[in-house]
């Protein structure tokens, strides 16, 4: 017995398994052994990254609590340490996650995720031609291997300036991913803080905000994004603050719903008749009750983030030339492609749909799971 408590310790996911969660225990053990063998197989690079910069120092920190974090979960979640706890987000219940896990494309989804963003952060170990992705734009260099088929050498193969495809994808990773979740941050952030205000207040301030709305959603989003991102020279926070800009209507009028809708309810009589403040009674009250429904816009606004910022790269309007998006790699694979050369665009293009389906898939699931009344139909 004590050997196994002992070896239940240190092989997170057992404690699950020994306990009946097959998929999470599943999940937890695969992450960790993940994780173990990329650090065993790039011991040599992760021991030349304490004098490296900023990104190795990102991607040792990563491993490191990834690492710490899976063991912790599984550990602690083993011992029934969550049990009757809070959760993790004060508008999802108990309830709710226990139908979010029971989604099994959902959970799915969110650990195609949490892989993706794992790989963003570890790209410099993960990276099969990290040297030499750092230099490859900025030297001539050796140009026999390139457009190289898939190979053992190249599992993805390689592009016209005789990079790894699978490199780039991992580094192109950080720009579609980074630029689809802080768009989508900015733009919920105001939004629902426009639509609480107009909401909550109504009168000429809920009319001033609704017709700013309306004239905004009245232009075609692509339009607006094109016209933007044409003004000024194109660069990250360009394409950013243009995704957040034309985003941020649909927040607005989901969260002013939801305002109206829960001023309507016994709890806002009762804060009133009690005499608390507006700014309480909207911070404290309101705004917290009406976090569901923004979580599963937000999962859902990020794949469309991500589509959009891949579309604008496509055009040539996105990140600058040279900087690696997926946008940008299926666009440079494009006169290449009727030549029999798939492989440039085809995976990043793949990488795309992954990510958009499995945002989607945490979407769906989220709000399947905040919605009473499909989890009443579930128990049932």
């Amino acid at each position: 017995m004590a050997m196994g408590r002992w070896v239940r310790l240190f092989a997170p996911g057992l404690p699950q398994l020994f306990r009946g969660k097959a998929p999470e225990g599943a999940a937890a053990l695969f992450l960790w052994v993940a994780l173990l063998t990329v650090a065993a197989s790039r011991l040599k690079r992760i021991l030349g990254f304490f004098s490296g910069g900023f990104e190795e120092w990102v991607a040792l920190l990563t491993l490191a609590g990834a690492l710490l974090g899976v063991w912790w979960w599984s550990f602690r979640e083993g011992r029934g340490g969550m049990e009757g706890e809070g959760p993790a987000f004060a508008a999802i219940s108990a309830g709710a996650w226990g139908a979010f896990r029971r989604n099994r494309l959902a959970m799915f989804g969110l650990g195609v995720v949490v892989i993706l963003y794992l790989s963003m952060l570890l790209a410099p170990l993960l990276a099969p031609f990290e040297a030499e992705f750092r230099t490859a734009y900025q030297a001539s260099g050796d140009m026999s291997g390139r457009l190289a088929a898939p190979s053992l050498l190249h599992i993805m193969g390689t592009d016209q300036y005789s990079q790894d495809v699978l490199s780039r994808i991992l580094y192109g990773a950080r720009i579609s991913l980074t630029i689809g979740l802080v768009a989508v941050g900015i733009s919920v952030s105001l939004g629902a803080f426009l639509g609480a205000v107009a909401g909550f207040t109504g009168g000429w301030v809920d009319a001033a905000i609704m017709r700013v709305v309306d004239m905004v959603m009245a232009i075609p989003r692509l339009v607006v994004l094109i016209a933007i991102v044409a003004l000024f020279q194109p660069n990250i926070f360009v394409v950013i603050v243009a995704l957040a800009f034309t985003q941020w209507p649909f927040t607005t009028r989901l969260m002013r719903g939801e305002i109206l809708a829960l001023k309507e309810r016994e709890f806002h009589e009762a804060a009133r008749a009690l005499g608390f403040s507006r700014g309480r009674i909207l911070f404290r009250h309101l705004l917290p009750n009406a976090v569901g429904p923004l979580i599963v816009v937000a999962t859902l606004g990020v794949g469309n983030a991500i589509v959009l910022e891949a579309g604008l790269s496509f055009l040539g309007l996105g990140v600058p030339a040279g900087t690696p998006s997926w946008g940008s790699m299926v666009e440079a694979g494009r006169g290449v492609l009727l030549d029999g050369v798939w492989w440039v665009s085809t995976f990043p293009g793949l990488a795309i749909v992954l990510a958009v389906l499995a945002f989607n898939l945490v979407g769906d699931g989220l709000r399947d799971a905040l919605d009473p009344r499909q989890r009443e139909g579930a128990r049932q």
